[in-house]
């Protein structure tokens, strides 16, 4: 990591000389904190790679599954911890009609659109537009016709760490000719024992969600909403997350997205216990979805270190809008039209016990 830094300095400086020191030019690494509480970012795909949180002893663990070098996240297919859109999860058949305008996506998960498709925000430059001690914003701009979505769109993302162990984020994107979905999702694989501690199958976890959106064998939802009370998706009390997996079968884990009780408000979606190291991490949103994924589809990936990922390695939290939601018009719409602005607000608190 560290040759990898000064080659990104010398890289800066050369930028910097001939005048194109801008840093949506190549991918660097970027670090904010407060104390002992620090968080770290590239660029690429404005994308967290790194979140330092005490246990109850003060020892310091990196909670955020990732590479080595930042380089590797250009070839990255886990989406870790990058934004996604311009719709994160699933579009299925990929394609919708708004005023009667038929629109066809590109396809990346057989016939389906997943995060925005084959080139979504993940895979991009963003361009760094703040850089403080404690907090750091990107932006990018997403063009009409991108991967098949309509309009022009600024997007922004803010990250601050605004009290000791918080961490805020802060998604905005504003349409500027036509009428387009947007669903942006914070896409961190966490493991609050350490992101090379094992699986999080012994973890607890608390969702504060009554319904859930059952799928069909792609993960496209049905439509319908559905009580997770009698069913392996209730977690309304804390559970332990692995007690009751084998349940999903044939599913290799959990991968849903649960109706957040609260609706739009900013609320309390989940918190999450690891009982070896003590620490607990509560996530607050204002959008009414949670998908819940147990990284079912991470196999033998390389991460920092040289540890190996495997599945059920992490756990990810992406508060969304509902997925498929442009093709279901009794979910919450995600479309945003020119003169309005999305709004999706998440705060990280970190504590211990």
């Amino acid at each position: 990591m560290k040759k990898m830094a000064g080659i990104l300095v010398v890289m800066m400086m050369l930028m910097l000389m001939i005048g194109l020191c801008n840093a949506s030019e190549a991918p660097g690494v970027y670090e904010i904190k407060r104390g002992n509480f620090c968080a770290k970012f590239t660029n690429w795909g404005a994308t967290l790679i790194s979140l330092l949180v005490p246990d109850r002893h003060g020892n310091l663990a990196d909670i955020a599954l990732g590479y080595q070098f930042v380089s590797e996240y250009t070839n990255d297919t886990s989406y870790f911890g990058s934004i996604v859109g311009r719709v994160a999860n699933r579009i299925g058949g990929a394609q919708f009609t708004i005023d009667g305008i038929h629109y066809k996506l590109i396809p990346n998960e057989n016939k389906n659109m997943l995060h925005g498709g084959v080139i979504g925000f993940s895979d991009v430059l963003w361009k760094v537009t703040k850089h403080e001690s404690d907090r750091i914003s990107f932006s990018y701009h997403s063009l009409d016709g991108e991967e098949g979505f309509p309009g022009d769109l600024e997007v922004s993302v803010s990250y601050a760490i605004v009290a000791p162990y918080v961490l805020s984020i802060r998604m905005r994107a504003s349409s500027l000719n036509k009428a387009t979905p947007v669903n942006l999702a914070q896409h961190t694989y966490w493991n609050i024992g350490g992101h090379n501690s094992g699986d999080v199958l012994s973890d607890e976890i608390q969702i504060f969600g009554s319904q859930y959106t059952p799928t069909d064998d792609n993960l496209i939802p049905t439509g319908k909403l559905v009580t997770v009370r009698g069913t392996p998706y209730d977690f309304l009390e804390p559970q332990i997350i692995g007690s009751r997996i084998n349940q999903l079968l044939p599913l290799r884990g959990y991968d849903m997205n649960y109706v957040l009780d609260g609706g739009k408000k900013m609320k309390l979606a989940a918190r999450v216990y690891n009982k070896k190291s003590g620490r607990v991490m509560e996530l607050s949103t204002n959008v009414p979805g949670l998908q819940f994924y147990t990284a079912n589809y991470v196999q033998n990936v390389t991460g920092k270190g040289g540890f190996v990922y495997q599945p059920h390695s992490a756990l990810c939290l992406e508060s969304q809008g509902f997925p498929d939601s442009v093709n279901h018009p009794n979910f919450p719409s995600q479309i945003i039209r020119p003169g309005k602005t999305y709004k999706h607000n998440m705060v990280f608190t970190f504590s211990t016990r």
